[in-house]
């Protein structure tokens, strides 16, 4: 018997390999600096933290490096975040084995943008398998009204590819909405567009919640992109407008489509706007200036912002612009996850009003 949404232990369930980000201090170059902050970081953690911090009840399914120093950083972390989490606890190996990637990111001042490298060698998240989570008891007992799922983990390897279908499914079949951000990444795809091509295709045909930009949607699911045209930005909006009703016809189980406007004047001030559609109306926000300390994590903030209206059953009115708010909160942020003390301050952002809080 399929457990109510009422009734289901998390609003929130993302899938994910867990890593560690290195910033440099100050705001300066990673490649002159010798003071670093790290974090506890991933993509999927990012969205689900906005729902974490204001309330909702998180997991996280990932998998972790036995005994590692790393690993209890992270779980630490988790744990601050009000995230709860399993997974696999896997041996190192010996020192050229398993570990958690390393994601080396400087925050850009001024005209300097930012730099970011990925080092993903012996990844632990790359082995992580549906074997190894009891997936039956995570959806079908406890249960998920939201799981969200992302181009990242769902490409990381043949393996996370099969695990994300495993769960879409197994979530779908026990009445879990399905996000998916697409998330393309030029690098993760090389050599394996075909398959990649198949495994993003089912994801997307049991998502509720499809989110990308125009050239993630053509990338990862073959839909003809946006017509050539004026490059305005009211142009932009209806090549993009058109673009998702073609993405609505190959997949009509979705009902939210989204993304993310962005237009960069320095390293610490952009345009950030948003386009969100529940299949019958839109809400277009058009790109508003905002402050920017730090850009990483912005869009998953969107995201995590936009799936808590979703949970809060809102209009895709109040959705969007509660995503719009959570995304300009990241880049105010040191971290690459918004951390909203509470509704009220995102509410605050929206209407552009930044005076003290006494």
């Amino acid at each position: 018997m399929m457990i109510e949404a009422a009734q289901k232990r998390y609003s929130l369930v993302v899938a994910t390999s867990m890593g560690t980000r290195l910033t440099p201090v100050d705001s300066q170059p990673f490649h002159c600096s010798d003071t670093f902050k790290m974090q506890a970081t991933s993509a999927e953690t990012n969205v689900a933290s906005v729902a974490s911090c204001l309330g909702m009840p998180v997991k996280v399914l990932t998998a972790f490096v036995k005994d590692s120093p790393v690993a209890h950083f992270i779980k630490s972390n988790l744990r601050s975040r009000s995230m709860d989490f399993e997974g696999p606890e896997l041996e190192q190996g010996g020192p050229w084995g398993y570990r958690h990637q390393i994601n080396m990111a400087d925050s850009g001042y001024g005209s300097r943008g930012p730099r970011v490298q990925n080092d993903r060698a012996g990844e632990v998240g790359r082995e992580l398998s549906a074997d190894d989570f009891d997936l039956d008891r995570i959806f079908a007992k406890e249960g998920a009204q939201i799981v969200h799922l992302s181009g990242l983990i769902a490409a990381l390897s043949p393996k996370t590819s099969k695990f994300c279908l495993d769960i879409a499914r197994i979530a779908k079949a026990n009445g879990s909405l399905i996000s998916f951000d697409l998330n393309y990444r030029a690098s993760f795809w090389k050599g394996r567009e075909k398959e990649l091509s198949v495994a993003f295709a089912e994801i997307a045909s049991r998502s509720d919640i499809l989110i990308g930009n125009e050239e993630d949607f053509q990338l990862c699911l073959g839909i003809k992109g946006p017509d050539a045209g004026g490059k305005g930005l009211d142009d932009k909006i209806d090549g993009f407008k058109k673009m998702i009703g073609r993405v609505q016809a190959a997949y009509p189980n979705a009902k939210y489509f989204a993304t993310t406007l962005r237009e960069v004047i320095s390293a610490n001030s952009h345009l950030w706007g948003a386009l969100v559609t529940d299949g019958k109306e839109w809400e277009i926000i058009k790109p508003r200036e905002i402050g920017v300390l730090d850009r990483i994590g912005g869009g998953d903030g969107f995201v995590g912002g936009l799936l808590y209206g979703i949970l809060k059953g809102w209009d895709v009115k109040k959705c969007a612009r509660f995503g719009w708010a959570s995304g300009a909160l990241a880049a105010t942020m040191l971290t690459d996850y918004a951390q909203p003390a509470d509704e009220d301050q995102l509410w605050s952002i929206w209407n552009g009003n930044a005076r003290v809080k006494r």
